[in-house]
């Protein structure tokens, strides 16, 4: 019996990226600056919705690295990782990935609003950023933050603007004022000009503190 292949994921990129690259480049003197020193690099998407949400829990205030390894853990339980297949595990077992008592009830409920419905994926295309949000901090374990990563990382939609993000913040004050401390509507006041596309812009001001992209 021949051995199975594993499908990669496929990864998409948007097709809005060029357009605000020029832009911001036009509208905005940091980004003049920044986006040509990164090349061809851009915001990329994989995975599904479901995936990607289980991912950002399990990565919760620990390390990169110690999220992988209990990412790796947690992924080899199910034969796919779906809500279904989740809802079947034993507690035992996730524990024994490496997950808390807590990540675990946030993992279940997760696994629960897609089971039953309770969030629209389909129709997320045709519903406003807040509205999505709204919908998915109704999920024990999402807050703001991690709902405005998933719309920027997953859904890629262009004019998210992460106030709550320490790095976003941090890389204003470095690019704009010099390093002095910088408060939210500091913040908005620049990314005034970065509108439609603050999704762009908050992803090169990422990338001006570390140059190699997080994903999702």
């Amino acid at each position: 019996m021949a051995a199975t292949k594993s499908i990669a994921p496929k990864i998409f990129t948007p097709d809005y990226w060029d357009e605000a690259c020029k832009h911001l480049m036009k509208k905005d003197r940091v980004m003049k600056r920044l986006i040509p020193q990164h090349g061809d690099a851009c915001l990329q998407t994989r995975g599904d919705a479901f995936t990607t949400l289980a991912r950002s829990i399990v990565g919760q205030q620990i390390s990169v690295k110690a999220a992988q390894t209990v990412w790796e853990r947690f992924v080899a339980l199910p034969k796919k990782m779906t809500p279904a297949n989740v809802l079947k595990l034993k507690v035992d077992d996730m524990r024994a990935a490496g997950l808390s008592a807590r990540k675990v009830e946030y993992l279940v409920d997760l696994a629960l609003h897609f089971d039953n419905g309770a969030v629209q994926v389909a129709d997320w295309a045709g519903m406003d950023d807040e509205a999505i949000i709204a919908e998915l901090v109704d999920i024990r374990g999402i807050g703001r933050w991690t709902a405005e990563m998933f719309l920027i990382f997953h859904l890629m939609r262009p004019n998210v603007l992460p106030l709550d993000d320490v790095g976003l913040i941090n890389g204003i004050s470095h690019n704009y004022f010099s390093g002095e401390a910088v408060s939210r509507s500091d913040a908005r006041e620049v990314a005034a000009a970065w509108a439609p596309y603050c999704s762009v812009a908050t992803w090169y001001i990422w990338r001006s503190l570390d140059p190699v992209p997080v994903e999702y």
